[in-house]
């Protein structure tokens, strides 16, 4: 605790050095107790929310830290993957007819300036894999569907991507912050759940997706 000055109200003396006695002086005692005890509640009430704050801080850092975090969230490999009904190339497909495929489930928003910033990364995933039987989909969350389509062209989109408005699709999935992406095997099982902005095409995910694009 931080070390902070008491000022206390000492009691007047008399004449001949005596000091007064009597109900004055009990209420000046209790006056002064009563300081010391308020400043020291505020001092340890400083103290446990400085304690409190520290303690967050320390599990945001080792929450970050943790290699699940960094490079996916592996505690849902081998479930199914959710399927969902969705509009590609105006045409009614469900995730499952993309089984065969190596998918990777990207849910995102045009006002997300991480989805923005993996944009470009993932046109050079889905050129990569789609020669390789696998595909990135994305499903963003936009509900303008102007503000959707531009971004389409600004970007130049080259993988398939779905407008979920009612934001169904992400939320059936777990999913409340973007963007983040699910990892689908070719038998139609979650193999990994990555958070955050990717850079797709580095060394150690082009190895983790070229490890599943080659199992049959």
């Amino acid at each position: 605790m931080m070390a902070e000055t008491i000022r206390l109200c000492e009691p007047a003396k008399v004449p001949g050095g005596r000091r007064p006695s009597g109900p004055a002086q009990n209420a000046r005692f209790r006056f002064a107790d009563t300081r010391i005890i308020g400043r020291l509640d505020k001092g340890l009430k400083r103290k446990l929310n400085t304690g409190v704050v520290l303690a967050f801080i320390a599990g945001l850092l080792f929450l970050f830290a943790r290699p699940d975090y960094r490079q996916g969230e592996p505690s849902l490999r081998g479930r199914p993957a959710k399927d969902f009904a969705f509009t590609l190339d105006g045409k009614p497909t469900r995730l499952s007819d993309l089984h065969g495929k190596v998918v990777l489930l990207n849910f995102w928003a045009t006002w997300c300036p991480p989805c923005v910033d993996e944009t470009q990364s993932l046109n050079q995933l889905q050129h990569r894999i789609a020669p390789l039987g696998g595909t990135v989909l994305g499903v963003s969350v936009d509900e303008d569907p102007q503000a959707y389509n531009d971004f389409l062209k600004t970007y130049g989109i080259s993988f398939p991507t779905y407008r979920d408005a009612s934001k169904q699709i992400p939320l059936s999935y777990g999913t409340t912050m973007y963007p983040d992406t699910y990892v689908i095997t070719r038998s139609g099982r979650l193999d990994r759940k990555i958070v955050g902005a990717q850079d797709w095409t580095g060394p150690d995910m082009t190895a983790y997706i070229n490890s599943l694009l080659n199992e049959k």
